[in-house]
């Protein structure tokens, strides 16, 4: 096979086989690729650098849809990636809404008030 065919067969054979499953690979990244359009626009409204939280929740949404893809493409360095991805859009969507819960004073009492022990403070005597 020489290099044309070898390229045209790289080209077009995507095209031979296409099923649900790739329209579902598109979709995931189409929903991940969104995200940073609704960072653009955040950041643009603001007129400074953001991240919203529409931005951690397209991720999540177009890494699970693409996991599923990878999954289904059986190669594991793609199934380890959206996971270990997922994880840290999680862990980012935690970290959002435990400092919206403690601007709003919504957070759980600690352990120590909530056995009613006194905060030590230094004494200015």
């Amino acid at each position: 096979m020489d290099f044309h065919e070898y390229i045209t067969k790289v080209i077009t054979t995507p095209f031979v086989r296409f099923d649900w499953w790739d329209v579902l690979g598109f979709v995931g990244q189409f929903v991940f690729f969104s995200r940073f359009v609704v960072q653009w626009w955040a950041s643009e409204k603001k007129q400074r650098n953001v991240l919203p939280v529409a931005f951690w929740y397209l991720s999540m949404v177009g890494g699970f849809v693409s996991l599923l893809y990878f999954i289904h493409l059986g190669r594991l360095p793609l199934i380890a990636a959206g996971i270990l991805s997922m994880g840290i859009y999680g862990r980012n969507l935690r970290i959002w809404f435990k400092r919206r819960t403690n601007r709003r004073g919504l957070l759980f009492a600690s352990p120590e008030a909530q056995l009613g022990i006194e905060p030590e403070t230094e004494s200015t005597e």
